[in-house]
């Protein structure tokens, strides 16, 4: 039976399936806490199949919580500004700039994921000229939602890029986005705190995020990063293993490098229980602009994206710096993470070598399950997952001792990778040994 959505019916049909007649247990695939089992099918995971699609959506899917939904215009007097939001007494400061980005000017269009507080927002821009002197022959807005969760914004891209084009061509006319916020907005807890802060644990970013934001993605998008950061994602996977702060600067479009922050994040997911529980996580916060400097002060890791150069200046905000391909760090201690030794380039040539033989099984037709984004976090996971076990089962052994077998074994170079071990063992708080002769030491 096909009806119209109920979550969105601005936006989608969908297929909702009849009811299960079965009440009282379980229905079969149902693990014991009452969450849908999965399944892998390729390197995909997905809902069991013997798992009715509305379980599904009742357990595993998060809601529609649309927090804010606004209007932000360029004003040549003002410069940006919010044009139009409901709620009407939405804190929205700095949102202006958050979802226009510097230098936008010079586009026709983008999109931008970022942070407020405690929620996300997505916003999509665009640019189209006018015959107008007021305006100086350009009309720019962007029309953007505030959410709890960065895990749904993705299903909202192509109405707020619709909305954008609609508000450039018929400024004022608001009754769709009023329509749409009267549908999804979320019902907030009592005395308008709002809700918690998101958690931030690798098993949302690797649960969620995959799951939900992979949607939205260019086609070839993880395939786009490799090809662009090539060996050096070796070098920014083991920062972002270590929790390190990430800037990454790029003049627009903004975009693309929002994906390049979920890509990063994707490089530290480790699967394994109670890897991670104590260590600082991984947020990812999108764009960030210099609205966030006091923001980001607090912060111990993180992954973001900039347009404003004037950040590469700011070193206390960050510890590695990521212009275009270039990855840099100041702090002198990070120096050695930066060379790539032969246990790297072992990796990378694997990574490379699972690439060709999947783009070869699809091409051929024996493959149409798997995709490049599933190949690349499962391949990090895997790698993740094979350095924490090996680490876990050292530390519970009768000699917590780490040598260089346990290293190679690890996939990692016991020499280069010295540094790289020593901050590892010390973030994540592994007790054991270290017995690898250093040779640039007596």
């Amino acid at each position: 039976m096909v009806k119209q959505s109920d979550r969105a019916p601005l936006l989608d049909w969908e297929e909702i399936p009849p009811p299960d007649p079965k009440q009282g247990a379980p229905p079969q695939g149902m693990g014991s806490s009452g969450r849908p089992q999965t399944v892998v099918v390729g390197h995909r995971l997905v809902p069991d199949p013997n798992v009715p699609l509305f379980m599904v959506k009742d357990q595993w899917e998060e809601k529609d919580q649309i927090v804010a939904v606004f209007v932000v215009t360029f004003d040549t007097r003002s410069g940006n500004m919010v044009e139009w939001c409901l709620p009407h007494d939405v804190n929205l400061d700095g949102v202006e700039f958050k979802s226009m980005a510097s230098g936008s000017h010079r586009i026709t269009s983008d999109f931008i994921y970022f942070r407020k507080g405690c929620y996300f927002g997505l916003a999509c821009f665009a640019n189209m000229p006018v015959e107008s002197e007021l305006e100086r022959g350009a009309r720019m807005k962007s029309v953007g939602i505030l959410c709890p969760s960065y895990t749904l914004l993705y299903r909202y891209m192509h109405f707020l890029e619709n909305q954008v084009r609609h508000q450039l061509q018929c400024p004022g006319q608001y009754s769709p986005l009023e329509a749409f916020y009267e549908d999804k907005r979320a019902v907030l807890p009592p005395a308008g705190n709002g809700p918690a802060c998101p958690t931030w644990s690798v098993t949302h970013i690797n649960r969620c995020m995959h799951a939900e934001m992979k949607i939205t993605h260019p086609a070839g998008c993880m395939s786009q990063f490799i090809q662009f950061f090539g060996e050096q994602i070796l070098v920014l996977w083991k920062f972002a293993l270590l929790r390190k702060r990430l800037l990454i600067f790029s003049p627009p479009p903004v975009g693309v490098v929002c994906y390049r922050v979920y890509c990063c994040c994707c490089l530290a997911n480790v699967s394994l229980p109670g890897i991670g529980v104590s260590v600082p996580e991984l947020r990812p916060f999108f764009y960030i602009n210099v609205a966030d400097i006091a923001a980001l002060q607090t912060e111990t890791s993180y992954v973001a994206c900039t347009t404003e150069k004037i950040f590469e200046e700011k070193k206390d905000l960050y510890d590695v710096y990521v212009d275009n391909q270039n990855v840099k760090t100041h702090r002198s201690h990070l120096q050695s993470l930066l060379r790539l030794n032969a246990a790297d380039r072992e990796k990378y040539g694997k990574l490379s070598e699972q690439r060709q033989m999947l783009l070869y099984s699809q091409e051929v037709g024996e493959d149409c399950t798997s995709n490049e984004e599933d190949l690349f976090i499962l391949f990090f996971m895997e790698l993740n997952n094979r350095i924490f076990q090996t680490l876990s089962e050292v530390a519970a052994s009768v000699d917590p001792t780490l040598t260089a077998d346990h290293v190679r074994a690890m996939g990692l170079d016991p020499q280069g990778d010295r540094s790289f071990l020593v901050d590892l063992l010390e973030v994540y708080g592994f007790d054991v040994t270290l017995v690898i002769d250093n040779p640039c030491c007596p």
